[in-house]
């Protein structure tokens, strides 16, 4: 089994950030805050978040906001609750959440929960129960969880369930429901055992997780089973050596970068959530993050802990 080639994966990561003008393709033009938050989160987890010039970073993250409050994707795109977290995230990798007007971000995260507690994605209104998660982790980071009303969010989230003991109409939806039960203090209204076994049944016979029953594993499910398995403290119903054994797999060990399957062609979204699953399986050299936040656990720390 080779090892994470680290050094490879940074100089990837790097490149990326630096070629703003083909950033993986225009098609991931809108994507950049998403790809800034991978990408950096991954070099954090990594130890080489000191790769990038910060100053740079923050203030092309502040010109992405807009008068609302939200962020956009990248400058002069409409801002949406996911650019938002990711904005927010960067920020707080870098400890920088001082610089933007929380009471702005917050109202704009209010403006968007619904009357039945589910969240819109923006002023368009398409709801998910990923913009639930997202919304509250947000609003969470910034210590304004308050300010929405978490009893009607949950109890949204909760209808989505499955009889499966899976969650939500969308994959992730499990761990999306997973993590915002945690940050909200309610895992205790799901039925462990069940969501376990469904999550647990995920791992294929190359070690890798997919993400709906019959399908291919893909490395981005080794963050999203596993975040889930660990906060209901069921990751013991998989193989953490055969998980790790295929991410591993999934490098591009001479250019940098991870794949969904092994040699399929490298991105910043699965090296990303290569390099997360690596370090929810205790990966050597890798810093933990955390499951819920989806961010380093010193950075989850210093936001919640130092005040």
């Amino acid at each position: 089994m080779g090892e994470l080639a680290i050094d490879n994966h940074v100089r990837y990561i790097v490149s990326i950030e630096k070629r703003k003008d083909d950033f993986e393709s225009v098609v991931m033009e809108h994507l950049r805050m998403n790809g800034a938050y991978w990408g950096l989160t991954a070099l954090d987890l990594m130890g080489k978040l000191d790769s990038v010039d910060v100053d740079e970073v923050v203030s092309w993250v502040l010109s992405c906001q807009h008068e609302s409050g939200g962020f956009g994707g990248n400058i002069g795109h409409d801002p949406h609750l996911l650019y938002t977290l990711s904005a927010v995230q960067v920020l707080a990798l870098f400890d920088k959440l001082d610089v933007i007007d929380v009471d702005k971000v917050t109202n704009y995260i209010v403006s968007l929960q619904n009357e039945d507690g589910s969240f819109s994605g923006d002023i368009w209104g398409e709801i998910d129960t990923r913009f639930s998660y997202i919304a509250i982790c947000c609003i969470s980071i910034l210590h304004h969880l308050d300010q929405i009303n978490v009893d009607k969010a949950v109890k949204y989230i909760l209808s989505c369930k499955n009889m499966d003991g899976g969650f939500g109409c969308t994959p992730g939806g499990e761990s999306h429901a997973g993590q915002t039960l945690a940050i909200t203090g309610s895992l205790d209204l799901v039925d462990k055992d069940l969501l376990g076994w469904w999550l647990c049944e995920r791992q294929v016979n190359s070690g890798g997780l997919n993400g709906r029953p019959e399908k291919l594993p893909d490395v981005c499910y080794s963050w999203w089973v596993l975040s889930s398995l660990i906060m209901i403290d069921r990751v013991h119903w998989i193989s953490k050596e055969k998980l790790i054994r295929f991410i591993l797999d999934c490098q591009d060990t001479e250019n940098g970068g991870i794949s969904d399957r092994p040699d399929d062609a490298v991105d910043v979204f699965h090296t990303y959530f290569g390099v997360a699953g690596l370090s929810l399986l205790e990966y050597p050299g890798v810093k933990p993050i955390d499951p819920a936040y989806a961010l380093p656990v010193d950075v989850v720390n210093k936001i919640f802990f130092s005040k």
